[in-house]
């Protein structure tokens, strides 16, 4: 049974919740859940780990905001044996929220609330299930994905759907601006899924489809590297998909130099792919498989991001450069 309340009193105040993630997506709905009311038992999060150029340590955006709120937190490197497990199950919770938390729940924490683990999937499942659905559905063109708060059982994304909202994947989206775009929609379908629990005391939720069900393998530094020979519309994705991490790498005179920011041009180019066929204050215009890629944004390797322009007058880059082909 779920506690009581006064009338004043946020339904969320009823459960004893617990929450698991890592990332600024995973923070952005323990916000709302604090904000509207929540009572958040505890938080887990991954270890602090070295980030920049300096390899400085630094917490996770949900460690970092649960320590300004005074919340108690654990960081398991894992979620094995009796000396990480023994802590959490002793926390009496009513629901755990994951979201991106990044290590799989083995079937003691799933067992582990009284009314099981609910996941903000940044998908609409059962398409993109797996590590990497933002960066899947831009490389695959899709024109929407979306949020999905599911009911989490033992397989990968494979568990019953509460609620989905659906999202427009716009043609300039990046990774970063659409995971920021869906990280409000799941930190609100959250609220509401929690919400509508406190008040009704059950959590209706639906079996996917067994149809449709794509897989969304993590990103590899190996992913982000560009084939010319491909389609100028396929690396203007890939080059979106990649931004912010890892950042769509080719090479130049073997030097790498990351790409974040190009145009898909019409074109039937008569030359290797990979040759530069123009540079202009636009830009530096490629040739691909099919079409011209006009590059706009560009990192040289141990540089800042600059202007393709710039790029290519400090290189005196000129038509009939090459920038590396894959094998």
């Amino acid at each position: 049974m779920l506690t009581g309340g006064s009338v004043d009193e946020s339904p969320l105040a009823r459960l004893r919740i617990g929450f698991a993630g890592t990332p600024p997506f995973a923070a952005a709905a323990l916000v709302a859940i604090r904000a509207a009311g929540g009572s958040v038992e505890l938080v887990l999060t991954q270890p602090d780990r070295p980030s920049g150029r300096g390899m400085t340590v630094v917490p996770s955006a949900v460690k970092a905001y649960a320590v300004e709120q005074g919340l108690r937190i654990l960081q398991p490197p894992n979620l094995k044996g009796d000396a990480v497990l023994t802590p959490l199950l002793g926390v009496a919770l009513d629901v755990l929220v994951v979201a991106a938390y990044g290590l799989i729940l083995p079937p003691a924490i799933l067992a582990w609330p009284r009314h099981g683990c609910l996941n903000i999937h940044a998908s609409l499942l059962p398409r993109w299930r797996g590590a990497a659905p933002i960066q899947r559905a831009i490389l695959a063109g899709d024109p929407t994905t979306g949020i999905t708060i599911m009911q989490m059982d033992a397989g990968l994304d494979t568990g019953p759907t509460i609620e989905a909202s659906t999202v427009p994947i716009g043609s300039r989206d990046t990774a970063g601006s659409l995971t920021t775009r869906l990280a409000e929609v799941g930190a609100a379908a959250i609220v509401r899924v929690l919400a509508r629990f406190a008040t009704d005391g059950v959590l209706v939720a639906t079996a996917q489809p067994a149809d449709g069900a794509t897989y969304a393998g993590k990103i590899g530094r190996a992913d982000a590297e560009l084939d010319w020979r491909r389609d100028a519309i396929d690396l203007d994705r890939a080059i979106r998909a990649f931004d912010p991490a890892p950042g769509a790498t080719t090479a130049l005179a073997g030097d790498p130099v990351k790409l974040w920011s190009a145009l898909p041009l019409p074109g039937t180019p008569d030359i290797a792919p990979g040759t530069v066929m123009a540079v202009g204050p636009a830009g530096v215009d490629v040739a691909c498989g099919t079409g011209v890629l006009r590059l706009v944004t560009v990192q040289p390797a141990g540089g800042k991001r600059m202007t393709a322009a710039a790029f290519a007058a400090g290189r005196a880059l000129a038509p009939g450069s090459h920038f590396g082909t894959r094998g």
